[in-house]
This record gives structure tokens, sequence and C-alpha cells, in this order.
């Protein structure tokens, strides 16, 4: 009797020592998924290059995540199951059938307090520094769970492709730039990120998803230089425009021979002349002083095309399209301007403000204004993937063009056509339909 009181005992407490150990174990799995899981590989990166081991470590095995996740799952999911196991015999035997509904209980609060809660609270404070310190254990946890999880992997893409979802292998490159705008997104709606900010680092993050046919000047307001024109009406154009860089065209707007600068016209001018005003257009000669035109596909990204003008180191390109016809022209400035906003300077024309707010409270647009630099300026979501001009989105919406006086409402808004050109829209006015928008932008 005393030799079976003793085995008794001494089962309980070895019993009860290893559902001790099984939960440190399981909380150890669960805080080590919320630090890895949580932390920023940005700032693991930054610690790497400190000569942080276990940031560098904590680097490797993230790269995988499903492989990670399925490793630390597997292990958390084993112990659980284990400790779960020997609770039910240990109080099965001390207290009878009953003791499976009572280990149930007392089970279940232990896993969630010591093994979910307190680890995962614990990670998710520092889980960088977390992340480093147990990179190296959960290395060999998924080297050793390997196989294991490699089949697990197959058999949930099995799963899935028979319900029609198949996994992306680039989403998680995706999801890096997805992250970080939906982050300056977040962190502007708590006012910690002010919104001219949000649209700096939004734009350069839009560099590569935008082509230079979204924002170049289109043709009808280029301003060229006839190249059969007189020397003196060719000074005098240069003189009075508003641009340091001209085309040149000769009989055909469309055949552009050259880009005059008006540096480079002044500089020969000089070098022809006595010094005196008209003494060098006699001796002019345009050919001489007009560069070679750039031309660039009008479905060339803006990263591409800032690439561009920095390698040649030039800042004015003519935009053509697939049959070689001229479409506009684009300038590192337009580039620039779509990540740091309007750039304007002592020359710019005071007109071409292209928004302002009428005496009734609406808004007077411009109808060439880009429907992004109209979001960016009044913080609205006008959906701008069917045209690029907000004259383009009414014409688009109304499948024809309005007269001067019409009125259209879409996508929340309510548009009136103020002035027309031809067939242009060149001014609007509009106003959201509801008026709440306007405190919530």
């Amino acid at each position: 009797m005393e030799v079976t009181s003793l085995t008794l005992d001494t089962a309980f407490w070895v019993t009860a020592g290893a559902i001790v150990v099984l939960l440190m174990f399981s909380a150890f799995f669960s805080g080590s998924e919320t630090a890895l899981t949580a932390a920023s590989r940005g700032k693991l990166r930054t610690q790497a290059d400190r000569g942080n081991k276990g940031a560098t470590r904590a680097l490797q095995i993230t790269e995988d995540s499903e492989r990670l996740i399925g490793s630390v799952l597997l292990g958390n999911n084993l112990v659980n199951i284990l400790a779960t196991s020997l609770a039910t015999a240990l109080f099965t035997r001390l207290f009878g059938e009953s003791g499976v509904a009572l280990a149930t209980l007392v089970m279940t609060l232990l896993v969630l307090i010591f093994a979910e809660v307190l680890p995962k609270t614990y990670a998710i404070t520092a889980p960088e520094s977390a992340a480093s310190r147990v990179a190296g254990v959960i290395g060999l946890v998924v080297t050793l769970f390997a196989p294991i999880v490699a089949f697990v992997r197959v058999l949930v893409r099995l799963v899935l492709r028979l319900f029609g979802v198949r996994i992306d292998p680039d989403s998680q490159i995706l999801a890096v730039r997805e992250e970080i705008a939906g982050a300056i997104q977040l962190g502007h709606s708590e006012g910690i990120v002010e919104k001219e900010d949000r649209d700096r680092i939004l734009g350069a993050l839009d560099l590569s998803e935008r082509t230079v046919e979204e924002i170049m000047l289109h043709r009808s307001g280029i301003e060229m230089i006839d190249a059969d024109d007189p020397p003196a009406d060719i000074v005098r154009q240069c003189l009075k425009s508003n641009y340091t860089r001209l085309p040149v065209y000769k009989e055909d707007p469309e055949n552009i021979i050259g880009v005059i600068h008006a540096k480079d016209l002044l500089r020969e001018m000089h070098s022809e002349g006595d010094g005196s005003e008209t003494s060098g257009l006699g001796k002019f000669n345009l050919s001489s002083v007009a560069k070679t035109p750039y031309f660039v596909p009008d479905t060339t990204s803006l990263d591409d095309q800032m690439r561009q003008f920095l390698k040649r180191r030039s800042h004015f390109a003519l935009v053509v399209d697939e049959y070689g016809a001229l479409r506009g022209l684009i300038t590192l400035e337009d580039i620039l301007e779509e990540i740091v906003g309007e750039i304007t300077d002592e020359f710019d024309p005071a007109a071409e403000h292209q928004i302002r707010q009428s005496e009734d409270g609406q808004f007077l647009i411009d109808g060439a204004m880009t429907i992004r630099d109209l979001n960016r300026a009044s913080d609205w979501n006008l959906p701008d993937e069917e045209a690029n001009t907000v004259a383009g989105l009414v014409i688009h919406e109304a499948q024809t063009i309005p007269v001067v006086g019409q009125v259209f409402a879409f996508h929340g808004f309510r548009f009136e056509i103020m002035d027309r050109q031809d067939n242009r829209i060149t001014k609007l006015k509009m106003r959201p339909l509801d008026p709440l928008s306007l405190q919530r932008g």
C-alpha cells in the first residue's frame, strides 16, 4: 500500500512537471510567432547592418513566412495537445470521470493566460528585440520540422486550389508597398503624419505605377517655334515665352527637328554680333542652336523616365505614341511635381491656379487639371483609371461632349460645365453631394 501511494505521488509530480514544461514550450512558441510576424523587417535590417546576428537570423527565417508559421504552429499544437492529454490523464486518476471536464477547464485557463496572452503581450511590446532573441532556436525548429511542413504546404495548396484559390508568389513583394502606403494613410488619419508629408511619400511610391501619358502637357498646349520664321520673330517669341525650352518644327508641327534653349539662343546671338541688341540677327543660324530632340514612348513609367533624365542630364522630352505621332511633352519638373506638389516661379502666370472656391462655396476647376492633382489638393477620391483629367472624367461618364450649362452627378459629386472651347471642356464648377465629405476629407 505504501509502495502504491509512493508510485502515485511520484507519477503525479512527474506528470505535473511535464505539463509545466510543456506550457513553457507553448508560451515560447506563441511569443515567438507574435514577435517574428510583428517585427518590422526594416528595423531588423537596420539592426543586422549594425552586426546583430539575431536580427540577421530573424530576417532569414521570416523570408518564407508560410514555412515559418507552419513550423511554429506545428510545435505549438504539438506541446498543447500533449499537455492537455497529460492533464486529462492526471485529473482522471485523481477525480475519476469528472476529471475530464475539470482538466479541460484548468488547461484552458492555463494555456490562455500563461501560454497565449502573457507571452504574446510581452512579444508585441518589443517585437524586434524578441525576434532577435528567439530566432536561433526557431531556426532549428524550422529546419527540424521542414519535411512535415513541406508536406502540409502541398496539401494546403491542393485544398485551396479545389476552392479556386491560388497562392501568388509575388504577394509578399507587393505587400511591402501596400504596407508602407497603409501605414502612411493610417498615420495621416490619426494626425501623426501631415498631409503634405503623406502626399510626398505616396507620390514617390506611385512613380513606378504611372506613365508619362498621365502627366504630360498635351500637344495642344505646346508652344513651338517655326523654323521658317525670320530670326527676329524667333528671338521675339523666345523672349515673350514663359518657357526656356521650345520645340522647333519644320513645315508641319508633327515634324520636330530640334529643341532650342533661350540661353543657347542668346549666347549664339552674342557670339555672332558686335555687342548691340540686333547685330547678331543677320548671321543667326537656328540649326546651330537647336539641340537634337529627345523622344520617349507614352507608356514609359515616371520612375524610368526620371532615371533617364538623370542619366542623360536632360530635363525635356517629347512624348510620342506607338505610331510615332506627337502626343505631348514632359519635363523633369513635371515628375518632381508628382512628389513635392506644384512648383511655380515668378514667370508662371497667376491665372494658372487650377482650383478656386467660388462665392457659393462650390469649386471652380480647370478642365485640364489632372484628377490626381485634384484629389491631392482637396483630399477627395475621384477615380483616375478611365481618364487623366477632370474634363476627361466628365466626358467619359457622360459618353458625350457636354455643352455649357449641363449638370451631371456621379462619384458623389455634382459637375456643372462652365466653359468650353471647341471640343474641350475648359472650366467646371463642382461640389460634393454630401457636404460632410469636405469635413471628413
